[in-house]
C-alpha cells in the first residue's frame, strides 16, 4: 500500500461552523443540528438529568468490577473490565420503579461474564445477553443456570474428584490443546500432569451442567498456577519479574474454588425461592449485531452494558488459555474468527487495510481522524493511518449497534451505557459524547451523560499523560451514557 497522501489540514471552526445533534430526527428523518454556539457547547456536556432520580441519591456509585470479587455467583470468574452488581442494582431501581411491567425484560449486548443478567435474575426479571466471547458466555451460561444444578450430585462428584486424583490417575494425553502455542511452556511439567489429570476426570462426567462447573473452576483459577500472569494483559511471568511456578497444589487449588461456588449455589437457591416469580436467563454466544434474528422489536425494557472501550485491550488473546484448554476453540483459524466478529474490531485487524471512512456524518470526528491519520504518518500502519482505521472502524460499530438497539427498544425504555474516552497517539477520543451524538443520529433521545470516574488507567494508550510521555494533558475517564426510545 502506498504512502497516504498528505494534505494541510485546518481547524473545521475556520472552515464550517461545528455541529451537534440537538433534538433527534424531524419529520423528514433528516437529524437537526445547532451551530455550536455558548449554549450548544454547554448543552453537549450532559449532566445527567433523569425523569427519575438515582435511588442512591447523588448519581450512579463508581462502578469498578473489583465489588464482585466477594459478591455471590459475581465472584467465580475474574475479569479485567465491566461494572459492578451494586452498580446494575442501581440502574434497576432508578429506571424499573416506575414501569407497571410486572417481569420485565433486561438486555446486555456485550454482557461479558454476566453481571446484568445475573443480577436481573436475583431481582425475578427475565434476561437476556450477547458475548462474542466462547469463555466469557461460558461463564455467564453456568451463573445463570446455577440455580437449576443439583447441589447433592455436584458435591458427590466433588468428592471423587477428591478421592481420585490421589490414586496416580491416569492421563490422557489428548486432552492437551495441541494448537495452543505459547513463548515458554503454560504450565510446568508436574503442574501440567496435575492439569491433564483434572481434565481426564471432568472428560468422563456424565452430567454437562456439573461438568461444565468443574471445567469453569478450573478456567478461573488456571492461570494462578500457570507460567502466565495477567498485568492486565496476559504475559509470561519473567517478562513480569516474577518466578517460573514449577510446584503447585493444582487440585486443591480446584476444589477450593468449586467449594466456593457450591456456596453460591446453596445461596442462590434460596434467594430464588424467596422471590414470587422467577425470570429466564439467556445468554447467546454470538455478536449482538445479529441479535434481529433472536429478539422480536420493542422486546427489552432495559438496557445496562458496557461495550469494550476503545483501548484495544484484547479480550480474546487474554483468554487464550481458557479457550483452548476448555476446548472452545481448536485452531488458530477460530481464534481469527473471533477477533474479526469482536465489536470494534483490534488494531491488528484493520491496521494495514486502505483508510476507512466513517459510516455516518459527524464533522468534529472526521476532523479527528483526518489530524491523527497525519500523526506520525511515516511509521504507516504503526502510526496514525493504522490508528485511525481502528477508530473508524469502532465508531462504525457504535453507530450499527444503537441502531440496532433502538429497534428493540420499547417505547420510552432506558439504555444504560458505561463508557469511558480514551487517548490514541495523542487525540483524545471523548467516546461517551460522540456516542451520544450517534444515539441521536440513529433516532434514540440522549437524557444525560455523567462522569461517573474522573480518574482511570488504561492500555495502548499512546503520547497521553497516562503513558509514554506528557504530550497529551487529558485524563482518562468513565461516563455513564443515558439513551432513550422515544
Amino acid at each position: 500500500m502506498g504512502k497516504p497522501r498528505s494534505v494541510t489540514l485546518r481547524h473545521p471552526s475556520t472552515i464550517y461552523k461545528q455541529i451537534i445533534p440537538v433534538e433527534g430526527r424531524v419529520s423528514d428523518g433528516s437529524v437537526r443540528y445547532a451551530s455550536r454556539s455558548e449554549p450548544a457547547r454547554k448543552a453537549r456536556h450532559l449532566q445527567l438529568d433523569l425523569f427519575e432520580s438515582p435511588r442512591n441519591g447523588g448519581g450512579f456509585r463508581d462502578p469498578a468490577f473489583s465489588e464482585n470479587k466477594t459478591q455471590p455467583l459475581h465472584r467465580w470468574v475474574p475479569w479485567i473490565a465491566g461494572f459492578s452488581a451494586q452498580f446494575v442494582q442501581d440502574c434497576f431501581e432508578t429506571f424499573l420503579t416506575r414501569r407497571r411491567k410486572s417481569k420485565p425484560r433486561i438486555l446486555d449486548p456485550f454482557a461479558g461474564v454476566g453481571t446484568t443478567l445475573v443480577q436481573a435474575l436475583l431481582n425475578g426479571y427475565d434476561a437476556v445477553g450477547f458475548e462474542i466471547n466462547p469463555y466469557a458466555a461460558l461463564a455467564t451460561k453456568i451463573k445463570l443456570n446455577s440455580a437449576k444444578l443439583d447441589l447433592e450430585r455436584l458435591q458427590g462428584y466433588c468428592r471423587e474428584y477428591h478421592a481420585a486424583v490421589n490414586k496416580s490417575p491416569h492421563v490422557l494425553e489428548r486432552l492437551r490443546p495441541s494448537d495452543f502455542e505459547t513463548r515458554i511452556p503454560f504450565f510446568s511439567p508436574s503442574i501440567e500432569k496435575q492439569v491433564l489429570a483434572f481434565l481426564d476426570f471432568v472428560h468422563a462426567i456424565p452430567d454437562a451442567g456439573v461438568a461444565d462447573i468443574f471445567r469453569l473452576a478450573f478456567g478461573s483459577v488456571m492461570v494462578s498456577f500457570s507460567n502466565y500472569t495477567y498485568e492486565p494483559s496476559l504475559s509470561s511471568r519473567p517478562g513480569a519479574g516474577k518466578p517460573l511456578i514449577e510446584k503447585a497444589d493444582v487440585h486443591n487449588v480446584i476444589l477450593t474454588k468449586l467449594r466456593e461456588m457450591m456456596s453460591d449455589v446453596r445461596w442462590i437457591k434460596e434467594r430464588l425461592a424467596g422471590l414470587p416469580s422467577v425470570g429466564e436467563g439467556q445468554i447467546h454466544s454470538s455478536n449482538f449485531m445479529q441479535s434481529a434474528e433472536l429478539l422480536p422489536p420493542r422486546s427489552v425494557d432495559l438496557v445496562v452494558t458496557s461495550p469494550p472501550y476503545m483501548n484495544n485491550y484484547h479480550y480474546v488473546r487474554n483468554t487464550r488459555p481458557q479457550l483452548y484448554w476448555l476446548s472452545l476453540v481448536g485452531s488458530p483459524k477460530d481464534v481469527r474468527h473471533l477477533e474479526e466478529q469482536n465489536f470494534g474490531k483490534y488494531w491488528q485487524t484493520v491496521r494495514d487495510r486502505a483508510p476507512i471512512e466513517l459510516t455516518f456524518e459527524h464533522l468534529e470526528l472526521s476532523w479527528t481522524l483526518a489530524k491523527l491519520r497525519q500523526t506520525r504518518e511515516e511509521k504507516g500502519s504503526y502510526g496514525g493511518p493504522g490508528w485511525a482505521n481502528y477508530v473508524a472502524a469502532y465508531f462504525n460499530d457504535c453507530y450499527r449497534a444503537l441502531a440496532v438497539l433502538r429497534r428493540l427498544l420499547v417505547r420510552g425504555a432506558a439504555s444504560v451505557v458505561v463508557i469511558g474516552n480514551s487517548i490514541i497517539q495523542g487525540h483524545e477520543m471523548k467516546t461517551d459524547l460522540i456516542m451520544a451524538d450517534i444515539a441521536v443520529q440513529v433516532g434514540l433521545m440522549v437524557q444525560g451523560v455523567q462522569q461517573i470516574r474522573t480518574k482511570r488507567v488504561g492500555a495502548s494508550i499512546t503520547k497521553s499523560a497516562v503513558r509514554r510521555g506528557d504530550v497529551n494533558k487529558a485524563n482518562l475517564y468513565e461516563s455513564v451514557v443515558i439513551i432513550r426510545r422515544k
